[in-house]
């Protein structure tokens, strides 16, 4: 029986996950996203992202029992962030991270030129440092290499290019961009004149799921060879499908380095609509399921409690006994500002405050900012009717606790790595294992 993998490549790690086909978990591999940090800012060499990429493929590969095949190989990713090449296909320029801040002149000339209400109401973005078109801009400036690029690839796409695959753009990766006009489901010409790139320049685009040639070459193993090779768009949607959070009313809280709340909706909301959950902090992107659209509301709370836990010099195998005794730890006390800024402020740090004091309130106003953005989402798309919750962050009780005293009952999903998981469903479909829309066979259909 051919077995299924997913490969998630996130902001901290590369994830890949091997199954069978009833969504049993056999092996898995991971390696860290290897960013640098230069004077200009952070930053990865596109040779970097795609060793991190086979090192979890191999490291997945050479743990899965058995001799069968890989049938399907689906690949999502953090978007926004991405890899020009020239006409042989070699990078011209770092990819330079989502999170990253170089782009601060840009982002005001992109207020001027253009307009928050119009940036916001077109693309389904904040106006804000995050996107690839700001990004674009300032690389254009600085760099005189990007004048060879004749392709520009997100992440996931990038690397299914790498691995053999046809060149492509997946809907809801060209959603992250700010390139791409939501309602007309196509490129936004005045947004790739403001950043001197142009349509040209994009792949065709493709869904989630469309089958994009074979797995070639000897960069992974040989039951590898002859894999269908899929995009399955933004990590965060195709952890919402993994979880298993795609329902109506469903809203996934995705956990990671990156926090996310998404819901999946009817492509039915008009400019004036998108543009007010843009200007509050919402994006409105095309979704990996076809014909739905998907709303983000991301925060960097899960960046920000990793920065905390390094400057307190708690590692993940000291959190649990940090989460216990922050769970008795003064309230008030610590104050906290700029989670999703250049730097976090923490105040308040006189005789008597603990770690754990600090971590508490580093949690909570994370939180907090995630409420926030969750009552947006909510006046627009409708009270949620489940909140699923799944995630590196989901380990963490102090920030379970967080969860619950901000928006109620949740359910925690027990799936293993959502979005290696629903990036393995799409591979399934794209290499006609299983029907597109259908789930995981049950065992009894074995």
């Amino acid at each position: 029986m051919p077995l299924l993998l997913g490969l998630d490549l996130g902001t901290t790690s590369a994830k890949a996950v091997v199954f069978d086909q009833q969504g049993r978990v056999l092996s898995q591999g991971r390696a860290a996203t290897p960013w640098t940090v230069t004077d200009d800012g952070v930053e990865l060499a596109p040779s970097a992202l795609l060793g991190c990429a086979v090192e979890a493929l191999r490291e997945a590969v050479d743990a899965a029992p058995g001799e069968e095949p890989v049938a399907g190989v689906g690949i999502t990713s953090m978007g926004e962030s991405g890899v020009l090449v020239d006409e042989h296909g070699d990078p011209v320029a770092p990819l330079v991270a989502w999170h990253d801040v170089r782009d601060h002149a840009e982002v005001a000339e992109l207020r001027a030129e253009i307009g928050e209400d119009e940036f916001c109401a077109t693309t389904g973005k904040p106006l804000r440092g995050q996107f690839s078109l700001t990004k674009h801009r300032w690389l254009v400036r600085h760099l005189d290499t990007v004048a060879r690029a004749r392709r520009r690839f997100n992440v996931a796409e990038y690397v299914v290019r790498s691995l053999g695959g046809d060149p492509a753009c997946e809907l809801s990766l060209a959603s992250r961009t700010g390139w791409f006009d939501i309602v007309a489901g196509d490129w936004w010409a005045e947004g790739l004149a403001f950043s001197g790139a142009s349509a040209s320049l994009m792949p065709p685009l493709v869904r989630a799921g469309d089958p994009l040639g074979r797995i070639t070459g000897e960069l992974v193993p040989p039951r590898l060879h002859g894999a269908v090779l899929t995009v399955v768009g933004h990590d965060h949607q195709a952890a919402a499908v993994g979880a298993g959070a795609t329902g109506e009313g469903d809203e996934l809280d995705s956990c990671g380095t990156a926090e996310a709340l998404v819901r999946t909706v009817a492509p039915t909301l008009d400019r004036d609509q998108i543009g007010f959950l843009a200007r509050h902090g919402v994006t409105t992107d095309w979704s990996v399921q076809p014909g739905r659209w998907s709303l983000l509301a991301a925060t960097e709370g899960g960046l920000a409690m990793q920065r905390t836990l390094g400057m307190l010099g708690v590692g993940r195998d000291g959190l649990a006994a940090l989460d216990r005794a922050a769970a008795t730890a003064p309230v008030g006390r610590v104050r906290v500002e700029g989670v999703g800024g250049e730097s976090l402020t923490v105040a308040g740090l006189h005789d008597g405050v603990t770690p754990a004091e600090v971590w508490r309130a580093v949690v909570q106003e994370a939180t907090d900012q995630a409420v926030v953005l969750h009552d947006a989402m909510a006046r627009v798309a409708g009270p949620h009717a489940e909140l699923v919750v799944t995630g590196g962050w989901a380990n963490s009780t102090t920030f379970l606790a967080a969860k619950s005293a901000g928006f109620g009952p949740y359910r925690r999903s027990d799936v293993v790595e959502a979005g290696a998981r629903g990036a393995a469903l799409f591979g399934a479909y794209a290499a006609g294992v299983l029907t597109p829309g259908t789930g995981f066979l049950p065992e009894t259909g074995a």
